[in-house]
């Protein structure tokens, strides 16, 4: 599904992406995890295609992606912070999306009532805490059914709840075959909801595998720790 070979990026002097390659199968729900600076929001950005590489190739389904920018219709994403404008109600906001993207049959009220935002509507976005405008973020990304989601620090704000739903939807999104890369600082719900796990650090993988290899290979039970053990030994 996903193929990139020896990706680097620079801002600058500063180089952010090092040599990355990395092969995601169809199906897989991926965890890409590392410390603030790593390089896991570039990589990300790279793959949505809302930055350039410096230098190397990303592929989905068998075709490069550079200079290219339709194959981002069959990828649903949820950016971290959702800047949404504050004057529109929240009812607006998903038919203005609709509109934009234009993508046929959508399921928006399936997800307004799993999310329970229907009391939120017709209320402006401006005067929604950060929690519902979460849901509301939630919404906008799933509703479009596409084969592919990237979700970026999901559970931000979320009622336990929410939370509970949101699990569910993703373990059913899997169910359908589908392709979901994640970023999260919940190491419970990541181990939870991931069947891999991909570490970051200074641009480049540190460890990619199973969650159950990670701690075989740090010989650490608690899946935190192994993050941490990680963390501790990988410049030694």
């Amino acid at each position: 599904m996903i193929s990139i070979e020896n990706l680097h990026k620079n801002f600058g002097i500063n180089q952010v992406l090092n040599g990355i390659d990395l092969s995601i199968t169809k199906g897989q729900t991926v965890a890409i995890l590392g410390p603030n600076g790593s390089g896991k929001t570039t990589l990300i950005k790279s793959i949505l295609g809302m930055v350039k590489p410096s230098s190397g190739d990303i592929s989905l389904a068998g075709m490069s992606v550079k200079n290219k920018w339709d194959y981002r219709e069959n990828i649903d994403y949820l950016p971290q912070i959702a800047n949404f404008p504050g004057n529109l109600k929240v009812i607006e906001l998903i038919h203005m999306i609709k509109d934009i993207r234009g993508k046929g049959i959508t399921q928006e009220d399936r997800f307004i009532e799993m999310f329970g935002l229907q009391p939120f509507l017709n209320k402006k976005l401006s005067h929604l805490s950060g929690g519902t405008k979460q849901k509301v973020n939630l919404v906008l990304t799933f509703m479009f059914d596409s084969d592919m989601i990237i979700l970026d620090e999901p559970t931000s704000g979320l009622d336990p709840v929410s939370l509970i739903a949101l699990k569910n939807l993703i373990a059913s999104e899997k169910q359908k075959g589908k392709t979901i890369l994640i970023t999260s600082h919940i190491m419970s719900f990541v181990e939870e909801v991931c069947d891999k796990l991909v570490f970051i650090l200074d641009g480049k993988i540190y460890f990619n595998d199973t969650i159950k290899v990670l701690k075989v290979t740090t010989k650490e039970e608690n899946f935190e720790k192994a993050i941490a053990h990680l963390l501790t030994h990988a410049h030694v």
